[in-house]
């Protein structure tokens, strides 16, 4: 049920994401969503991508420092307050959110965000005992993609 998100550590300078992009572009692995976290050297590229193995592969082949990471995509009602709602019930079954990030595309009326949960088998059963939807890798990139 995890999803394989891919991260890649890139200098902020000119260039140097564009770099990571056409690894991945000449390689036809498509990025289905992405967030940056920056300081003023460098960045951290979170993405969820079509095909994570390939892409850390030749991400590594290309000299450009990268890692997996599981992470889970939860789909919440789309709606004013409903993430608020998910965050607050998280809370009160004490699960702590190192991060998280949107999901770029709807569901049947859902957002689906990201989460990096400290724990993520522990986050994963509360979750599902408490019956949010956790999104898995194929009903997000489709079978075929």
């Amino acid at each position: 049920m995890n999803v394989t998100q891919l991260s890649a550590f890139v200098a902020n300078k000119p260039g140097h994401l564009q770099r990571v992009l056409k690894v991945l572009a000449d390689e036809n692995i498509n990025i289905i969503t992405l967030t940056i976290a920056e300081t003023s050297d460098f960045g951290i590229l979170r993405m969820i991508v079509n095909d994570p193995e390939k892409g850390y592969r030749v991400l590594k082949e290309n000299n450009i420092t990268c890692s997996t990471t599981d992470v889970l995509a939860i789909e919440i009602d789309d709606r004013p307050g409903s993430l608020y709602k998910a965050l607050d019930a998280f809370a009160k079954m004490n699960l702590n959110i190192e991060y998280m990030y949107a999901f770029t595309e709807k569901r049947e009326g859902k957002a689906v965000m990201i989460f990096r949960f400290e724990d993520i088998e522990a986050a994963k059963k509360a979750l599902i005992d408490s019956g949010y939807n956790i999104v898995r890798k194929i009903d997000i990139i489709g079978e075929n993609k």
